[in-house]
């Protein structure tokens, strides 16, 4: 009989593990951080933000204490900025091309500064953006994930109505139902989608799903466009025996599960457990079984370290949560 059971931990325990990971800046450290900045012109930060946040920009926003308008540089750039604060591999990005590093080996913090300007907005309940005339147009969103949002909140600053199809009970997508517990706390991906609805012009129909809720040619009929963002919800199947055996089961739906639970401890976990794979969904797996009271956790990968498609931040956070790591 297979060892798998929840509750291992005390309540305590579940709490301390899934906390969050890098708790937020305080005023003085951000200002502390953000006079790191040397503020470049071409800034290299900018180019290899995917979003293209002006980071000198807001980073001399919160220098500065204008700190609502350093969070309207971000949001404005990339409405989910607050997501990206917190789950961003910054350390290959933005971070990853600070001009710091040459210098005193440390990167400017920028992640922690995004996260601090936008948690400060969205704190003071203030709405930076406002919405342009009326359009009269209309336009269907499928999939209220982070593409499907971002789309619908453009879409509606320039005067468009937008309605969002989703099939789930709650918008967010990824940011909701995919990432690492201990790296989105206190129902944030739902706070940031109240912010973003706040805009007006947007109206989310739950339950309805593309191909049997909803039909293309009748979308394309009754709205002026269509956008059609569902993501990548299924996992990739390694078709090996065994793999339908009681015990296995893929980490895009463990992790989903873990996160709308509302006991940590009624998740159940071996004391044993091997995640198959080197992406950063195995190394989020691989710790948050470790939370959950797994005396053992081996992470496989086929191939060589360098290989592994974690950042080395992730590798070395499994490392230090007790995860062994075998390539």
């Amino acid at each position: 009989m297979s060892d798998i059971a929840g509750h291992r931990l005390t309540a305590e325990a579940y709490a301390s593990g899934f906390a969050d990971l890098t708790p937020p800046l305080t005023r003085k450290a951000a200002l502390v951080e953000a006079s790191r900045c040397l503020f470049c012109y071409d800034a290299p930060c900018v180019e290899a933000c995917p979003t293209g946040i002006d980071i000198p920009r807001f980073i001399r926003g919160i220098q500065t204490d204008n700190v609502r308008g350093a969070a309207t540089t971000i949001l404005d750039a990339n409405i989910l900025g607050g997501t990206c604060a917190r789950v961003c591999p910054t350390e290959i990005l933005c971070e990853g091309s600070c001009v710091r590093l040459d210098q005193d080996h440390e990167p400017v913090m920028i992640g922690a500064l995004q996260r601090y300007a936008t948690d400060f907005l969205f704190a003071s309940g203030e709405q930076p953006f406002a919405r342009l005339p009326a359009t009269g147009k209309r336009v269907a969103v499928v999939g209220a994930g982070p593409a499907g949002l971002a789309c619908a909140h453009h879409l509606a600053r320039l005067g468009h109505d937008v309605v969002v199809f989703e099939k789930r009970p709650k918008a967010g997508g990824l940011n909701e139902y995919g990432i690492a517990a201990y790296k989105m706390t206190d129902d944030f991906a739902q706070r940031e989608v109240a912010f973003l609805l706040q805009l007006g012009g947007i109206e989310i129909r739950h339950g309805t799903a593309l191909g049997l809720d909803l039909d293309l040619a009748d979308l394309a009929r009754d709205f002026d466009a269509v956008f059609v963002g569902i993501g990548m919800a299924a996992s990739n199947a390694i078709r090996i025996e065994g793999e339908e055996l009681e015990g296995v089961g893929d980490a895009v739906r463990f992790i989903d599960a873990l996160r709308q639970a509302a006991d940590k401890g009624d998740l159940p976990i071996g004391r044993d457990v091997v995640v198959i794979g080197g992406g950063n969904t195995a190394v989020d797996m691989a710790i948050q079984a470790r939370r959950l009271g797994a005396e053992n956790v081996t992470i496989a990968y086929r191939r060589g370290a360098a290989h592994m498609g974690a950042t080395g931040f992730e590798q070395e956070l499994a490392q230090t949560n007790g995860v062994r790591i075998r390539t």
